[in-house]
């Protein structure tokens, strides 16, 4: 049992980086373990126990114990298509294969052996930072993991309280907006209150290449990312999760008890029920001092807060982020029935299911043709720059390191070897070198599927890049790879690739 005790920690500077923490660190040492642990004699005493996991709304049943031990948690990345609304799927990168990921438990003092299993089938590698954990990267300088691989590191839980995960793998934006998102409760030493009903909850946001409803499968947009316009706004990572049979539900009389966070990855949330009261609410989820009567509680993106109530009346009540027309154009709307006898006195209504659950609106096409409009401006001012429009090679060099720095590197590596199986080289790449066309073709419209360079076939994915990179900075990055780690290759225009972009539209 000693031997099982013994925990690996996972350090490189390069997941630091691919963990959006140093853009600029070495992959040297990605892959070295530093070897076991030397556990102090007290935690090699404790009990060993495995983490019971559960998939929202559900949550694990309260600890009560009342001592520290050492608990195991396997959480599985999975890359997975479900429904986001009615007629529109999605590529969900998930814990545990739903969004959010699974509700993690432990209580104040535990060590908490973590190991991150990323499944074969994932396209792309993963991490997690646990913003539980006291330590680099909140874990995720230790958990970055390839397909088929899996990391492990350990960690104290030293402050109670309800906080959030999630990846944080380069581009930390893509891989959070993909619903790699989820909390973990530090339940306090002395325990918290008994209540007749537990839920988890997360609200977080989808930048879809459709507008809100067109149907299909739809794929992430980074251009509307940055611009903070998600089409989606949801809970628990569809439109609809919380409602009808899906609902939450409690007993008049009950106290019920939402852990609620905000997966984001850049929303801010003013979570309300429409009809009730909370009890008491902890704000930023610290759990020592309540707030009593209160309507509507502000949760940030990477946040999470506890609210209680009791229910008083039957009825149907409304789960919302009061941003209002995310609740009711952009999937922000859940439910809680509440079964039992009436009090007339409280309240004499009726139902509101009619009333919230009729279809919602279209968004519309405004947003669309406001950005094509901002496009074409700037596609205009980079022309009509002599600065830009005159770029000489070295310069276009230096300006794709840095694109390739800020977005490529994690998968490439720094030093252009890529990861052996997972991630083809462009360092000496004879696939690269043979068609330039190609390769800025790959650039914007992404590749699926096996590939052979410098004779070893490698099976992966490149996301497109043609919502995030302007022709520039495609021609930039291309050139500084063409042209990097031994590579001699000639320039390659922003006229060119405006060509090749509009091949396909």
């Amino acid at each position: 049992m000693k031997t099982r005790r013994l925990i690996l920690l996972l350090a490189s500077l390069l997941t630091g980086a691919a963990a959006g923490l140093a853009p600029r660190a070495s992959a040297e040492g990605a892959d070295k373990v530093l070897g076991p642990a030397t556990l102090p004699p007290e935690v090699l005493a404790m009990p060993v126990e495995t983490a019971v996991l559960v998939a929202p709304p559900r949550v694990p049943p309260p600890i009560t114990r009342n001592y520290p031990a050492l608990v195991v948690v396997n959480l599985e990345v999975r890359e997975v298509v479900k429904k986001l609304a009615d007629g529109v799927e999605y590529t969900f990168w998930t814990f545990g294969g739903d969004v959010p990921g699974r509700f993690i438990r432990v209580r104040e003092g535990d060590v908490v052996e973590f190991h991150l299993n990323n499944h074969p089938s994932s396209k792309l590698p993963h991490n997690i930072d646990l913003h539980a954990v006291t330590g680099p990267g909140g874990g995720a300088a230790s958990a970055f993991t390839a397909p088929g691989h899996s990391s492990q590191f350990t960690f104290q839980a030293l402050s109670p309280g309800l906080y959030v995960y999630h990846c944080a793998t380069a581009p930390v934006p893509m891989h959070i907006g993909n619903g790699m998102y989820g909390m973990i409760l530090v339940q306090p030493k002395e325990g918290m209150a008994k209540v007749d009903r537990e839920y988890y909850v997360m609200q977080g946001e989808f930048y879809t290449t459709g507008r809100y409803g067109e149907e299909g499968l739809q794929s992430f947009d980074m251009g509307k990312a940055l611009d903070e316009r998600p089409p989606y706004v949801v809970f628990n990572g569809a439109v609809g999760s919380l409602v009808g049979e899906r609902a939450l539900t409690a007993n008049v009389g009950e106290t019920v008890r939402i852990f609620f966070g905000v997966g984001g990855p850049n929303l801010v949330s003013s979570f309300h029920i429409i009809g009730e009261i909370f009890d008491r609410v902890y704000p930023e989820a610290s759990l020592n001092h309540p707030l009593e009567n209160v309507q509507t509680t502000l949760v940030p993106s990477g946040g999470a807060t506890v609210v209680e109530f009791q229910a008083k009346v039957p009825g149907t009540y409304i789960l919302v982020d009061h941003s209002i027309t995310r609740a009711f154009n952009k999937g922000a709307l859940g439910m809680l029935k509440v079964s039992g006898p009436e009090n007339r006195v409280i309240y004499s209504g009726k139902e509101i299911d009619a009333v919230y659950l009729g279809s919602q609106a279209d968004e519309g096409s405004e947003s669309q043709k406001r950005e094509a409009e901002l496009k074409t401006q700037i596609a205009e001012e980079i022309k009509a720059n002599p600065a830009i429009a005159g770029l000489t090679k070295e310069m276009q060099v230096e300006k794709g390191k840095q694109v390739f720095m800020g977005l490529c590197f994690a998968c490439h590596q720094p030093d252009g070897k890529g990861l052996p199986g997972i991630f083809p080289p462009l360092a000496g790449s004879d696939y690269l070198k043979a068609d330039h066309d190609r390769a800025v073709r790959i650039v914007l419209k992404g590749l699926s599927g096996p590939v052979t360079v410098n004779g070893m076939s490698i099976n992966s994915a490149m996301p497109p890049q043609e919502a995030v990179l302007t022709d520039a900075q495609v021609a930039d990055v291309l050139t500084f790879v063409l042209n990097s780690w031994g590579n001699t290759g000639e320039a390659v225009s922003a006229e060119r690739v405006k060509a090749i972009r509009n091949e396909t539209r």
